[in-house]
């Protein structure tokens, strides 16, 4: 008995960016776990890897993010 083998359908406007396959699909193709989306729109799709690089630079320089306090060598 095969476990997951249920492919999510597609919906006519929903775009995806497969990681696998480096292509915009509409509609899931491809496993969740290998795509980014939903996008509303092809163009959105086709800048996928331009957002999260973008997203990626605000998160490393969110100050929230870095709230550790460094810790000083006792001597």
């Amino acid at each position: 008995m095969a476990l997951f083998k249920k492919r999510t359908v597609g919906k006519p406007g929903e775009w995806y960016y497969c990681l696998e396959h480096k292509k915009v699909e509409e509609g899931p193709e491809c496993p969740a776990k290998d795509r980014f989306g939903p996008y509303t729109s092809r163009e959105e799709a086709q800048h996928a890897m331009d957002t999260a690089r973008e997203r990626n630079l605000e998160w490393e320089n969110d100050p929230k993010w870095h709230d550790r306090t460094e810790e000083t060598p006792e001597s």
